[in-house]
């Protein structure tokens, strides 16, 4: 998370990486960071801050000066829970029977439009064999676990077992070599904890007794193989490769199908899930559109001032029909601000560098980012509705926001892992007129987060990967054809129906003794060029019970 902090700081933002920390060390970067309630969720956003903002230190005081938690809009499934059910049965019914699935719209060249899409052909197959395999290592683990029982039991009671501090094993950069050359697991699991992992996981895949499998279970099995390749290779556990490669081609069909199974589900389940997220994605752009108008016309009165001529006999005349516009400007602005009160609910509290006192080149530059780090659930949800918002009712004869062959790679990305994320960038061309929808420019980006390659080969590459425990992060990946142009405009008219409208977001809240925005000459200062919204999304560690992690 830190490195990728480090990558975002040096690649998403025009310039080198440096002027990005100069921006923020003069207040002109506008920066704010939401999290989930999760704790590990928390502590990503804060290792992506620390690499962003090239920080030093502990991560403890990172979260609690920069990260702010936001459960009602990044945590829960909210009332998706019963179209969840729903296509979690119609899932069971396509995984488990031998039925093929059907064209949901029609045509063979847009195969994302198929129920079910994703699914192999022979899942009904691959379930046997899963769960053969799921027995065969949790076996092989049950001895392990064997082995160490026994040596425990041979303790006497005057050897201590140190124990486990969580909070320690969590905040370690390095792992413990001296465990792995003594052959045990990495980290502080144990054999024994190890086994109950394995054994839960075999126990509720498949009810001997009803003949059943529980589909539910295949994305922990999933991730139970790649915690254990990636981290406990060197015990060498037979079948667990194999295991991997089942529980990999059934679980890129059940996962994104659990969010609907076809499109118009997908965008129903989304809407529902991700709906404040959604609205406050709209409010973050419409508030940089409405800085970015404030610079220009602060600038073009600036411009208007200078450009008054000046005779010596109506000096005074002048000066005072400037002043008074100036001030009629600022009654105006005022009286219309008093008298819809409600229109200012959703702005956000800024604080903002004062141009009289600044001592840089470009006080007016300002670069305002919104990072959301929540669960797999919302990042699925966002995602499906950029996609598939375009098949709303109301929007008939709108093309998607993302191009074909975005479509296309999204539907043959099944996983969503740690850290992946989706980035909006909005740009202003400030040479076109403030009428003109074409100023301002937005722009998709999409990475599925740790890429699981090192797993799959054994070339060199992977195995320095193996050695230290880590997997590295895809890059981003355009999600609008180059040289197509997305307005903000359409961005918002094709997010509004399914997005929280402003006006039920609760109205900010203001620090105790800050009066808001400074003001200079009598002239409100907004001052804003560009917006960075970052979304994240990571996988769910092996100990979850459900498929939650964080954006």
């Amino acid at each position: 998370a830190e490195e990728l902090g480090r990558y975002f700081r040096n690649n998403m933002y025009p310039g080198e990486g440096t002027g990005l920390l100069r921006l923020h060390s003069t207040y002109r970067h506008d920066l704010k960071i939401y999290s989930s309630d999760e704790g590990r969720v928390q502590m990503s956003a804060a290792a992506f801050a620390k690499g962003l903002l090239d920080l030093e230190g502990q991560l403890t005081p990172i979260l609690v000066s920069l990260v702010s938690k936001d459960s009602s809009m990044l945590d829960g499934l909210d009332n998706a829970s019963t179209n969840m059910e729903e296509a979690k049965a119609r899932l069971n019914e396509l995984v488990t029977s031998r039925a093929k699935v059907v064209q949901a719209n029609g045509s063979s060249k847009k195969p994302w439009m198929i129920d079910g899409a994703g699914i192999p052909p022979n899942a009904s197959e691959l379930l046997p064999k899963l769960v053969k395999l799921t027995k065969k290592v949790t076996e092989q683990v049950r001895l392990l676990a064997k082995d160490e029982d026994e040596k425990l039991t041979e303790r006497t009671s005057y050897d201590v077992i140190p124990p486990y501090d969580q909070a320690k094993a969590l905040g370690k950069t390095n792992i413990d070599v001296d465990r792995i050359a003594a052959g045990l697991p990495c980290g502080s699991e144990g054999f024994l904890l190890m086994y109950a992992r394995w054994r839960k996981l075999e126990r509720d895949l498949y009810n001997e007794r009803k003949e059943r499998y529980d589909i539910t279970q295949i994305p922990d099995i999933y991730d139970s193989c790649k915690y254990d390749l990636l981290h406990n290779a060197h015990l060498k556990i037979e079948g667990l490769d194999e295991l991997f490669k089942v529980a990999q081609l059934l679980a890129d069909g059940v996962i994104p199908n659990e969010y609907g199974i076809n499109p118009k589900q997908k965008l129903k389940i989304g809407s529902k899930i991700a709906h404040r997220l959604l609205g406050k994605l709209l409010i973050d752009l419409r508030n940089t559109r409405e800085e970015a108008i404030n610079v220009a016309e602060l600038k073009s009165e600036c411009m208007d001032l200078t450009s008054i001529t000046v005779d010596e006999g109506d000096t005074d005349c002048q000066q005072k029909n400037v002043i008074k516009n100036e001030e009629s400007k600022r009654t105006s602005h005022t009286s219309e601000k008093s008298m819809d009160p409600e229109d200012d609910e959703d702005k956000e509290i800024k604080y903002r560098l004062d141009p009289k006192y600044a001592n840089v080149r470009t006080p007016e530059r300002h670069v305002r980012t919104r990072l959301y780090f929540t669960s797999e659930s919302h990042i699925h949800s966002v995602m499906n509705v950029l996609r598939y918002c375009n098949l709303d009712g109301s929007l008939q004869g709108e093309g998607s926001l993302f191009c074909d062959g975005a479509l296309e790679r999204l539907l043959k990305t099944k996983e969503l892992d740690y850290m992946s994320h989706i980035v909006l960038r909005m740009f202003e061309n400030v040479e076109v007129n403030l009428e003109d929808p074409k100023r301002y420019r937005i722009e998709m980006t999409f990475s599925r987060g740790a890429d699981l390659s090192p797993l799959e080969d054994n070339n060199l590459e992977a195995s320095s990967l193996h050695q230290e425990h880590t997997l590295p992060i895809m890059g981003p990946e355009r999600l609008q054809e180059i040289g197509s142009y997305l307005t903000l405009e359409k961005m918002e008219k094709m997010m509004r129906p399914f997005a929280m409208p402003a006006e039920d977001f609760p109205p900010a809240t203001i620090p105790q003794g800050f009066s808001g925005y400074f003001k200079s000459a009598g002239v409100l200062e907004r001052l804003g060029d560009r917006k960075c919204s970052m979304v994240h999304a990571t996988n769910h560690s092996f100990l979850s019970v459900t498929r939650d992690s964080y954006v």
